[in-house]
């Protein structure tokens, strides 16, 4: 059965157990990589110092929230990051767990009304 490597396992410590089993399934179905789970609040301040986070008090800080990409990681590869993002969303509601994703963060089915993109980021809403 498909798993996260050791690297990802590590990132996801102290991340949200809910958030946690929604990533486990989704690896299941699609070969992914954690390339962030808790993050310090410093390390939140210069995120949005150098424009890549908008919001000073992230749910990266208190571990609901987790930056992914599929493995191997394409960045010009938008398509494969909605993919990700609608499994996420489909996983996640299956088990009844509320998430939002950095490629739709007004969660009205349009992705390109987004005035900031964060196709990795995804985030437990309560």
């Amino acid at each position: 059965m498909p798993k996260f490597g050791k690297k990802s396992q590590e990132r996801l410590r102290g991340v949200n157990s809910e958030l946690v089993n929604v990533l486990n399934e989704l690896v299941k179905i699609m070969d992914v990589t954690i390339i962030e789970g808790v993050r310090s609040q410093e390390r939140q301040d210069r995120l949005v110092a150098e424009g890549k986070s908008k919001t000073k008090f992230s749910k990266h800080i208190t571990g609901r929230a987790v930056d992914l990409a599929g493995y191997p990681i394409d960045w010009e590869d938008r398509d494969r990051f909605h993919y990700m993002g609608g499994m996420l969303r489909g996983i996640a509601h299956q088990m009844g767990v509320k998430v939002r994703w950095g490629g739709d963060w007004n969660e009205n089915g349009e992705t390109k009304d987004n005035n900031f993109d964060d196709l990795v980021h995804i985030e437990l809403k309560k």
